[in-house]
């Protein structure tokens, strides 16, 4: 899921963004608003805190390419049907793109597949990841077990964790069986402009964003987002993984390949223009978030403990989750840098430390 613990960094922003379309009415399931020529966003309900995505309509000759579907829920698809019975005038789709792997950008993937007989296009990694969570429906690992017990959870949040492991599959229908590997530098062809594929790292394993260099329309999925910060976090399926690296080293990598002037559609709020100042702001806040942690780690700490220093509000159970996963994140980078050290503790959590 999209990260909501970092929305400090919207107030830390130094230049304001422009947002094109802000004085429209907000769009309504089954409606669709033309934002570039060709291309027409949908903004699809989401029952978490961050309440809503975009999709996006590309025209392609007499069909429609996809890209993203929302959750797999029953509101979603009557929102998709309304759609393309109505404003996107019946016309069938072509091919589906999906940005990512997570459950509200991909859910209805499989659906629409099978819907219209259509490809799915992504990368190697986002697709073999889902198909791989899809299938992990329980019992929970004691490997992750483990991790959470060793970040400093109690009995209860582990109890929790338990009742609730396996949740991923319920927001995707099944995928394909076969998929069209989307790859960096590569190119679609879409109503017979050119689309580019930029691949970023560290909020999923390989993000796929997409450029119409032609005009500079850069759809962004959660790679780059307007007032809060994607979650970057480590799992415990890979609990030594620096996803914070990646995900600064994709922030440089935007700032290299993407012009600054394009219009930049989000998965969440508003189309906007101002993609470096965007990029810059993302990098201070990180930045500023690893001192504060630095300063926090003077004295050992166990992950729980860590919350305070890292997010702008009080971290309850239901978010608890992806915020040690951010919190590992962090840690794990200084640790790689050689800035701070664990210290498991046997029978109780890990302790954490900056080094000397």
């Amino acid at each position: 899921m999209d990260g909501t613990l970092a929305a400090e960094a919207a107030a830390e922003a130094r230049r304001p963004l422009t947002y094109p379309f802000a004085d429209r009415p907000a769009l309504q399931p089954g409606e669709v608003c033309e934002v570039a020529p060709g291309v027409f966003r949908l903004r699809l309900a989401l029952p978490f805190t961050l309440d809503h995505i975009n999709v996006w309509a590309l025209k392609d000759g007499e069909a429609w390419t996809v890209v993203d579907t929302g959750l797999n829920m029953p509101a979603t698809i009557a929102a998709w049907e309304a759609a393309l019975s109505g404003p996107l005038a019946g016309r069938p789709v072509a091919r589906v793109v999906a940005t990512h792997m997570h459950p509200d950008h991909i859910g209805l993937a499989g659906w629409f597949t099978r819907r219209f007989d259509c490809s799915l296009h992504m990368t190697r990694l986002e697709y073999l990841m889902c198909r791989v969570l899809v299938a992990d429906t329980g019992p929970a690992p004691q490997a992750a077990i483990d991790f959470y017990r060793a970040a400093g959870w109690g009995e209860a949040q582990l109890e929790t964790y338990r009742e609730r492991f396996g949740g991923f599959s319920r927001g995707v229908q099944p995928l394909p069986d076969a998929f069209h590997r989307l790859e960096d530098g590569g190119r679609l062809t879409i109503d017979g402009a050119q689309w580019r594929v930029v691949v970023g790292c560290g909020h999923s394993p390989e993000h796929a964003c997409l450029l119409r260099e032609a005009d500079g329309v850069f759809i962004s999925g959660d790679q780059v987002l307007p007032r809060i910060s994607s979650n970057v976090s480590v799992w415990p399926t890979e609990p030594e993984a620096d996803p914070l690296g990646d995900w600064l080293a994709s922030i440089a990598k935007l700032q290299r390949e993407v012009p600054a002037g394009v219009l930049v559609l989000p998965s969440h709020g508003e189309p906007f223009y101002g993609l470096h100042d965007r990029l810059q702001d993302l990098a201070r806040h990180h930045e500023r978030t690893l001192e504060r942690l630095l300063r926090s780690l003077s004295e050992p700490k166990r992950v729980v403990q860590l919350f305070g220093a890292l997010f702008a509000r009080p971290i309850g159970d239901d978010l608890v989750g992806m915020a040690t996963g951010e919190a590992m994140a962090h840690l794990n980078y200084l640790k790689r840098r050689g800035l701070a050290d664990a210290e498991p503790q046997p029978g109780a959590a890990t302790l954490w430390r900056a080094k000397a």
